[in-house]
């Protein structure tokens, strides 16, 4: 294990970050490292170039103990990062020798600002950098790379739901202290991730439930989109197969769903469900009418769905293929009578229960929508 001070800076010289990768609090004397600068995008973690008459400003940090350094280790292995040792000038204190990480630097790019990182995903990465620390064994930096962006939706799926309201008339209304959780074992898989965790809350006669173990699939919040044609009353079906109901053992593991995908960081619900149009059914939508929000299974699992209404110019009556092939998406498309459509949720045709949900939503307010079209048959 290396026992020499390290210069951190960037992404590791923020408090939340460093935190999130150590679990220990930054600590460190204001630094410099002369001769070098920052470069890359915002949203990237910063290479470190050479450059004459340049400073990077950061901190000097005291040798780690050894399970916070395996931790940064690891960080550093999926960021690909190269260490090397150079002198950094400290504040009211003589030159000192430290460890020093970064990418190794590719061409020249922009430079990078902190501010705009801060603004743009700086609590996003806090929470990135959390599960890249936690994984075992680390994370090289071709599975990293494989796996960034549904590390980065998973951590604004957190984001996202601290900053929603949760109204509570009728049930519990939490509070600090009320639930306490902590993993029993890093997140294992590589698309969804499962954490085998131990759970304490608050009972409600007052007293506690201690350390339940519990296994909760790590999901992301998804949009949903029910496209509808209020003047033809058609709607719009998605048909793919799908990997649960295959290994639940059905005899038919094709779904007829929404049109759905994965709300990807930086998107807002909304700017996912209309992505999600355009790739998977070719519909050029302007609006989403909002239906709902809410978890499908919470007992198992941290998936949140945002479900929307669309209306939609579907002119026939038929199916087409869909879907991005980049993706390996193989979808069928079916535009059909809203009738059809209901007679197929009452046979268990459809059974998928968010689009069982949003089926009847639209069956409550379907005459106002075809009266609001100008349809004739409203």
């Amino acid at each position: 294990m290396s026992m020499s001070d390290l210069f951190v800076f960037g992404p590791l010289a923020e408090a939340a970050t460093f935190e999130a990768v150590t679990v220990r609090p930054l600590d460190g004397v204001p630094a410099r490292l002369p001769g070098y600068a920052l470069t890359g995008a915002p949203d990237a973690d910063p290479s470190l170039v050479v450059r004459e008459g340049a400073v990077v400003e950061g901190l000097l940090v005291s040798p780690l103990p050894e399970a916070a350094r395996a931790r940064l280790d690891a960080y550093g292995v999926a960021l690909g990062h190269e260490t090397f040792k150079a002198q950094v000038d400290c504040e009211g204190g003589a030159p000192r020798m430290a460890e020093i990480g970064a990418p190794k630097a590719g061409a020249s790019g922009p430079d990078w600002d902190v501010a705009e990182w801060r603004d743009g995903q700086g609590a996003r990465w806090a929470l990135m950098a959390g599960e890249i620390a936690d994984h075992a064994p680390p994370l090289s930096p071709t599975s990293f790379a494989r796996q960034k962006a549904m590390i980065a939706a998973r951590a604004s799926s957190r984001l996202r739901a601290a900053a929603t309201p949760a109204p509570a008339t009728l049930r519990h209304e939490a509070r600090a202290g009320d639930v306490a959780l902590r993993l029993d074992a890093p997140l294992s898989g590589e698309f969804f991730k499962l954490a085998t965790m131990r759970l304490s809350h608050r009972r409600f006669d007052g007293g506690r439930a201690e350390a339940l173990p519990r296994e909760v699939l790590v999901g992301v919040d998804a949009t949903l989109v029910l496209p509808y044609d209020p003047r033809r009353d058609r709607v719009l079906l998605v048909e793919q197969f799908r990997s649960g109901p295959a290994r639940r053992g059905s005899t038919n593991p094709w779904s007829l769903e929404p049109v759905a995908g994965i709300v990807d960081a930086g998107e807002t619900p909304e700017q996912a469900g209309l992505r999600e149009a355009r790739e998977e059914a070719g519909l050029q939508l302007d609006a989403l009418i909002p239906i709902f929000e809410g978890y499908p299974s919470p007992g198992s699992s941290t998936d949140h769905f945002h479900c929307f209404l669309a209306l939609a110019d579907l002119p026939r009556e038929e199916s087409w293929r869909g879907g991005l092939d980049e993706e390996h998406e193989d979808l069928r498309l079916h535009a059909v009578p809203f009738d059809r459509a209901m007679s197929l949720a009452q046979t268990g045709e459809i059974d998928v229960i968010p689009m069982l949900a949003m089926m009847y939503w639209l069956a409550h307010h379907r005459a106002r929508l075809r009266a609001e079209a100008g349809s004739d048959a409203a």
